[in-house]
């Protein structure tokens, strides 16, 4: 296992652009990543390398958010739109936005998370398959299904 500082180094700018994907805001996003590393530190020795170390350190990132939603008492960020126009496009529109986030609030897991890395986190398909411990193809065909459930929706 390599030097907690170099994990640190290595993985943190990963984590906050996860957790920003999951709360989209940047001062959250770096408290959640901060308070991912602190407890990593602490539990490090749990660690048993059944994951990457980067899945690991994103399930307790995820943990940490849930935990934050929950005390807050504010819902999961969510997503939703409206009409004809691509999702991606709606999302520049505050009101098709709104819409969209309704809709992706209601989608399931792992249609929710998997779109909201994509197009929140800007994550590759092959690191959203990753942190699934799943593949590229998996991550492409699951975003595919969530944006046609939010499309099927809109109209």
């Amino acid at each position: 296992m390599p030097d907690f500082g170099e994990i640190y180094d290595l993985y943190f700018k990963d984590v906050y652009k996860y957790a920003f994907a999951l709360c989209r805001n940047e001062s959250l996003a770096e408290e959640i990543a901060q308070e991912t590393f602190f407890k990593a530190l602490k539990k490090i020795d749990t660690f048993r390398g059944e994951c990457k170390l980067y899945v690991w350190l994103c399930q307790i990132a995820k943990n940490t958010y849930f935990s934050y939603a929950a005390q807050e008492r504010r819902p999961v960020h969510g997503l939703e739109a409206s009409t004809g126009e691509s999702i991606e496009d709606a999302l520049l529109e505050e009101e098709s936005a709104l819409e969209i986030h309704r809709l992706l609030h209601r989608l399931d897991e792992p249609y929710k998370e998997v779109f909201s890395l994509r197009v929140f986190g800007n994550l590759s398909f092959r690191q959203i398959g990753a942190l699934f411990e799943k593949t590229e193809s998996w991550a492409r065909v699951t975003y595919y299904r969530a944006k046609m459930r939010i499309k099927e929706e809109m109209i």
